[in-house]
């Protein structure tokens, strides 16, 4: 009988183009927990610490949280009160962000110093909420380890076994997505930051500004191994104008923007 639902469910998994997930949430929010404590393993103190005495640090996380919670309260995100959603600042020049299962976030200060503006900014960190709300991590996981995970769960495993098994993906170079996740999570960002103070197309930005300094071919992984950056851009635009009637017309100002110019100066960027 064992041998029959592995059959099945085998089959189910080859045919799902990886859409299905056999992580429940709260096996996604310990592995997430985990990964989250390798990151602060892995950079020490270079991880700034949101409770610092340092002023300027408090500010810089005021300015993430205020980004933060205003994607949050968009009305868009599935998992607003059941995922962590802690943000933290990766001192290290990496052109990149990321988040893990369970939203934890990770901002690396040479991509806040590379962007421009504030709703660049929230554009990625849209973008980020999405891989978590979208439960993008447990998809992933489910399609590279569907049979062990099945064994695993038809044989009774515990969610810490579980997720002792999936731990392959906690390391940073795994967390790479199909390019029709990195599409969803476009997509999502602009439904986020649609009801916000925050330009809707704000993810194009960083995009643009990649192809603009010829850095489309080598910038961070989780943007430049899937959708072409040009591409992006223009599904971002696209997006963005489907839905602008029922947006907020009061939007930030892409070159004028002196709230993130300070955010970056107290990290001294």
């Amino acid at each position: 009988m064992k041998s029959f639902y592995i059959l099945i469910l085998t089959s189910l998994l080859l045919t799902s183009c990886g859409k299905i997930n056999l992580l429940t949430l709260d096996q996604e929010i310990q592995l997430g927990k985990q990964s989250r404590d390798q990151v602060f393993a892995q950079y020490g103190n270079k991880v700034l610490d949101p409770n610092s005495s340092d002023p300027k640090i408090k500010a810089a996380y005021q300015y993430i949280y205020n980004v933060r919670n205003a994607v949050l309260n968009s009305g868009n995100v599935e998992y607003k009160d059941r995922f962590a959603w802690e943000v933290y600042i990766i001192n290290d020049p990496t052109l990149n962000a990321f988040c893990t299962p369970g939203g934890y976030i990770f901002f690396y200060t040479g991509l806040i110093k590379y962007l421009e503006d504030g709703s660049s900014f929230a554009g990625v960190m849209g973008h980020e909420i999405a891989h978590a709300d979208l439960r993008h991590s447990g998809k992933q996981i489910t399609n590279k380890m569907g049979i062990d995970i099945l064994l695993s769960i038809i044989a009774g495993a515990s969610s810490n076994e579980v997720a002792q098994l999936t731990s392959l993906f906690t390391n940073l170079g795994a967390l790479q997505y199909s390019q029709s996740f990195e599409k969803e999570s476009d997509a999502a960002s602009v439904k986020y930051l649609c009801p916000t103070a925050y330009r809707t197309d704000g993810a194009y930005r960083f995009f643009e500004k990649l192809i603009a300094d010829g850095n489309s071919s080598s910038g961070p992984t989780f943007l430049s191994t899937h959708p072409d950056p040009g591409d992006r851009v223009n599904n971002i635009k696209s997006d963005a104008a489907k839905i602008s009637g029922n947006c907020t017309t009061n939007k930030l100002n892409y070159n004028n923007d002196p709230d993130y110019a300070q955010f970056k100066k107290n990290l001294g960027l």
